[in-house]
């Protein structure tokens, strides 16, 4: 046994300087950490104290769940599901464009590009709640605000996501494809595509993902699906109830992230 403890310890060599290294890190998390606590004037151990308060709080009032309403959450859930499909189909369509003006690949023009990034950028460094809050002032409140937002939100990352990934392209292939004398648009059908479709795929589910629970959360700020009825019926002290919507949110969740990840099995 000793001699091979001795030959794991010699596969696994760990130098004393990588060792101050990840110590000296980890005091700095520990100095950041405390920094930050003591400028926000939050102390841990009140929080700790007032966790079994809140626990209690949960059980007695929000346990057990009240699912006697429960065909009446069908229209918001449907809603809630069907956001965040519309929100994924418009917006992978201008990400695919807004990646493709963003890519040095595929875009040569600088300042065209440069303004495409800073668009996007834009969009996707203001939060999904912020949108859909300023856009309840604009529409007022109802479902075209959270498909909206939806849209705005997904729409800076997927472009972000999709530049990214068709900047890593080889592009041997898509040069030999242009001395070729291939146009554009076939360099993209016949060399672009098809190796950025994997990508394309993997985001695209990503997103959706992001946007079902986006879209439950939505519904806080007015926009719409079935956030609306957690906010109301959090509002008429229905705990029981509001319980009930959570935990159909939760399964829509791990039923969406269950199928994605078998779509991305499927293709692998």
């Amino acid at each position: 046994m000793a001699e091979l403890a001795g030959k794991r310890a010699d596969t696994f060599p760990v130098s004393r300087e990588r060792v101050n290294r990840g110590l000296l890190v980890l005091l700095g998390a520990a100095v950041v950490f405390c920094g930050c606590m003591a400028y926000l004037e939050i102390s841990p151990s009140e929080a700790v104290k007032g966790f079994p308060a809140f626990v209690r709080f949960f059980v007695i009032k929000f346990l057990p769940a009240s699912f006697k309403n429960i065909r009446a959450y069908v229209p918001a859930v449907i809603d809630t599901v069907l956001f965040a499909v519309a929100a994924t189909y418009l917006s992978t369509a201008l990400s695919f464009l807004f990646g493709l003006l963003m890519s040095d690949k595929t875009n040569p023009i600088t300042p065209l590009r440069l303004l495409c990034r800073g668009i996007i950028s834009f969009l996707r460094n203001v939060p999904v709640l912020v949108w859909a809050s300023i856009l309840v002032y604009m529409f007022g409140v109802g479902e075209i605000v959270g498909l909206l937002a939806l849209i705005i939100a997904t729409l800076g990352f997927l472009s972000r996501s999709y530049a990214e990934s068709i900047s890593e392209i080889a592009g041997s292939h898509l040069e030999a494809l242009q001395t070729a004398g291939a146009s554009y648009g076939q360099v993209l059908v016949h060399g672009l595509i098809p190796e950025f479709l994997p990508s394309w795929i993997n985001w695209t589910l990503f997103s959706f993902e992001i946007n079902i629970r986006a879209s439950a959360i939505l519904g806080m700020v007015g926009a719409g699906g079935i956030g609306v009825l957690i906010q109301t019926n959090l509002k008429l002290f229905k705990y029981q109830e509001a319980c009930a919507i959570i935990l159909v949110v939760i399964v829509i969740v791990l039923l969406t992230e269950f199928m994605t990840n078998k779509i991305r099995r499927m293709i692998r």
